[in-house]
């Protein structure tokens, strides 16, 4: 059974930052694509950042570009989200991601393209 868990949410000021981490269990991580998304209240859900299997390709958000930055590190099974300059209209539910087989980075950003989910963790960027 896969398991996503996210970790790392929080209360912070504008301009102030955060890291997400999402810990992976149930199949070999590094053959997948991860992908993080975020939902803010009475928002759709929307798409944050995917990184390749290999760590070598991402894809972000023209929300987050320069400010935020995915990474993973396949030995510990985690994904991770460095989240830099953050505003008020940052604040949401993260979400890590994972899709059920192979996912090109480019079509990481449809989130019916992903079969796992964490469980999601709140972060909240005070003004």
């Amino acid at each position: 059974q896969v398991q996503l868990v996210e970790s790392g949410g929080g209360l912070v000021q504008a301009g102030g930052s955060l890291r997400l981490s999402c810990a992976a269990s149930g199949r070999t991580f590094s053959r997948y694509t991860m992908g993080w998304f975020r939902q803010a209240p009475g928002k759709e859900r929307e798409f944050v950042a995917g990184i390749g299997s290999s760590g070598v390709v991402t894809k972000y958000a023209d929300s987050v570009k320069g400010r935020f930055t995915i990474s993973r590190d396949n030995a510990k099974n985690t994904v991770y989200l460095q989240m830099n300059s953050l505003k008020p209209e940052d604040t949401a539910v993260y979400y890590c991601a994972s899709p059920n087989g192979p996912l090109a980075v480019a079509r990481s950003t449809y989130a019916n393209s992903y079969a796992y989910w964490g469980q999601g963790t709140q972060v909240t960027v005070s003004s």
